[in-house]
């Protein structure tokens, strides 16, 4: 069993257990499920963006534990701040060290700035979930899901008015595409070696139809990488690790955004 199905068994008991403890219902009376979520597609299309989505990570089963020393509210208000197009917030917590808490923090914080949940969805439950603690972005993972499961969470996120983000590794992945995806995010890193290739997002670039926006995830370190990928048609950059690694994650997207 490699990383990625150990995960996807790890978030079927998860989800199970969050169902019991708070039931679709119940979220649905959040404050944050009514509110009207913030475009991401909107925001990587704009002219003046700088594409950058900054994440929020704590740690990764690749690298262990990055930076427990900052504060959700802190780093994302300086990614914000710094210019970034979009931020992004792990849930999950068992590989990745998030919550759902964090994200909540992120939201209050950021009002009006797109954020991506980041985690291994699953289940329309977590789509639920996702939109009542302040997401407007949801991650759907095409190497851990079906065809028709892929349709379903995208169908449902849009009907809860919430963008999704298809993230391919091959070009087979690219057959788990549907009407309900806008942004495509093609991840450098093998989920199952760890190996990183920035030309995994070259090689898939000619062939991710132009309705769908493109955004480069893992491995993006300087501006070099962007400008780049940018001549590829890429329009967003999800970059974490880069970022959380130092003692002043915001600082660092500021000095990234300042150099594009």
């Amino acid at each position: 069993m490699n990383i990625l199905e150990k995960i996807i068994e790890t978030k079927k008991v998860e989800v199970a257990r969050q169902k019991k403890a708070i039931p679709a219902a119940q979220l649905k009376k959040f404050p944050g499920y009514q509110r009207k979520c913030n475009s991401l597609k909107t925001a990587l299309l704009k002219n003046s963006s700088s594409g950058i989505i900054a994440e929020f990570k704590q740690k990764s089963p690749s690298k262990g534990e990055i930076n427990f020393g900052v504060k959700v509210e802190e780093v994302t208000k300086g990614y914000s701040e710094a210019g970034a197009a979009g931020l992004s917030v792990l849930t999950d917590y068992d590989y990745f060290g998030g919550t759902l808490a964090n994200l909540a923090k992120a939201r209050e914080t950021n009002p009006a700035i797109p954020i991506l949940r980041k985690d291994f969805i699953i289940d329309t439950y977590q789509l639920v979930e996702a939109k009542a603690f302040g997401a407007d972005v949801i991650l759907l993972i095409a190497a851990c899901l079906e065809k028709e499961q892929a349709a379903t969470l995208a169908k449902k996120a849009k009907s809860l008015g919430m963008e999704v983000l298809m993230e391919v590794h091959n070009a087979n992945e690219l057959n788990l595409l549907n009407d309900f995806v806008e942004l495509v995010g093609v991840n450098n890193r093998n989920l199952k070696t760890f190996e990183v290739d920035v030309e995994t997002s070259v090689k898939l670039a000619k062939l991710i139809p132009d309705r769908f926006v493109k955004i480069s995830e893992s491995g993006l370190a300087g501006a070099e990488a962007i400008h780049y990928l940018r001549k590829h048609g890429f329009k967003g950059f999800l970059i974490g690790e880069t970022f959380m690694k130092t003692d002043n994650p915001g600082e660092a997207c500021k000095k990234l955004i300042e150099s594009l």
